[in-house]
């Protein structure tokens, strides 16, 4: 369950251990027992997530302000439409794309 703060109009902030359901509710202080609203006193601990889940959430956030565009990744050496050069391919009859010449003596496998 996760930790959560709350603030003691007499004895002071703690932390509580809650469902999430729960996480609103008001929470009795362990000390006098009065009812204590919850108080937001510490950032999240995030460094306990699996770095996978912390680079989602980083390239997720960069990508709202940023978005990722075909130029942005940058294209191959191959590229027709950044270098201004047509491209190679040869399209045959069946949508099939080939690219003659660019190495005659390789035979496809």
């Amino acid at each position: 369950m996760p930790n959560y703060d709350y603030k003691c109009a007499d004895c002071g902030p703690f932390t509580h251990s809650r469902s999430m359901a729960m996480s609103g509710e008001p929470c009795e202080c362990p000390e006098c027992g009065q009812s204590s609203p919850r108080a937001f006193l510490s950032m999240p601990f995030v460094a306990s997530m699996e770095a996978s889940t912390r680079i989602a959430r980083a390239t997720n956030e960069k990508s709202a302000h940023e978005p990722v565009t075909s130029k942005s990744l940058g294209h191959g050496a191959g590229c027709s439409c950044c270098n201004g050069k047509p491209s190679k391919a040869i399209y045959r009859a069946d949508g099939a794309k080939t690219f003659p010449s660019s190495r005659p003596w390789m035979i496809s496998h």
